[in-house]
C-alpha cells in the first residue's frame, strides 16, 4: 500500500509542479496510510519527488518509518486528520494565485461562481502564525471541520481530498478561481450572485 500512495504523490506532485502549483521547495503533501502518515520529508520539492523523498508518521507526529526528516508542518496534517475521517490526502502549497490572496489578508469569501459556492461554500483564511509552529496549526485547524481549502495567511493554502486526485483537482479550482477573482477585480469587480440564487445553489448538493 505505501508504495502506491507513493507513485500517486509523486505522480500529482509533478503534475502540480508542472502547472506551478507548487514552486520551487515550498509546501508538501501527505496521504493517510491506516494508522499512519506519508509524508513528503522536508526541504524536498514537490515537483520532482522520488520514492526516497518521504517520511511515514504515526498520528502523534512521531517517525516509524523512512531515512529522512518528515516536513516541519507534519503536525498541521496530522490535525487535518484526526479532525476529517474523509481527508485521506493532503496537498499544502504556495500556489502563485491562491498565496496572493492569503499575502493580501483577504479570503475568497464572495459568492461569485457558482461551483465554488456548491463545492466549497467558501474559501477562508487563517491568522498568520510562523510555518512549522504549534500556532499555525492552531490557527488553521479552527476551519478543517467545515472547510476542505484554507488559505493560510503570508503563507499558502492547505487541500484535503478522499482521495489524491480529489485533492490536486480541488487545489486546481481553486487557484483558477483565485485567478478569475483577481482578473475580474482589474475589470472593476466581480458581481456577486444574488442571494436567492446562492439558496438555489446550495440545495443542488
Amino acid at each position: 500500500m505505501i508504495d502506491v500512495v507513493k507513485n500517486e504523490l509523486i505522480e500529482y506532485g509533478k503534475l502540480a509542479g508542472v502547472k506551478n502549483f507548487t514552486p520551487g521547495f515550498s509546501g508538501n503533501l501527505s496521504a493517510r496510510c491506516g494508522n499512519e502518515i506519508l509524508i513528503t520529508a522536508t526541504g524536498t520539492a514537490n515537483g520532482y519527488l522520488s520514492e526516497d523523498d518521504f517520511a511515514l508518521i504515526d498520528f502523534e507526529g512521531n517517525i516509524i518509518g523512512g531515512n529522512k526528516k518528515p516536513s516541519s508542518e507534519k503536525m498541521l496534517h496530522v490535525e487535518f486528520y484526526k479532525q476529517r475521517e474523509d481527508i485521506n490526502y493532503i496537498f499544502h502549497v504556495h500556489s502563485p494565485y491562491l498565496t496572493a490572496f492569503s499575502a493580501a489578508g483577504k479570503a475568497l469569501d464572495k459568492n461569485i461562481l457558482a461551483e465554488i459556492v456548491y463545492c466549497f461554500d467558501y474559501i477562508p483564511l487563517a491568522e498568520y502564525a510562523l510555518p512549522g509552529s504549534k500556532e499555525l496549526v492552531e490557527n488553521t485547524s479552527k476551519f478543517f471541520k467545515d472547510f476542505d481549502v484554507v488559505l493560510m495567511a503570508n503563507h499558502g493554502v492547505i487541500v484535503g481530498g478522499k482521495d489524491v486526485k480529489d485533492a490536486y483537482l480541488k487545489l486546481e479550482l481553486c487557484e483558477a478561481y483565485a485567478q478569475t477573482v483577481l482578473f475580474s477585480n482589474l475589470l472593476g469587480g466581480a458581481k456577486m450572485l444574488p442571494s436567492e440564487e446562492v439558496k438555489k445553489i446550495y440545495s443542488l448538493r
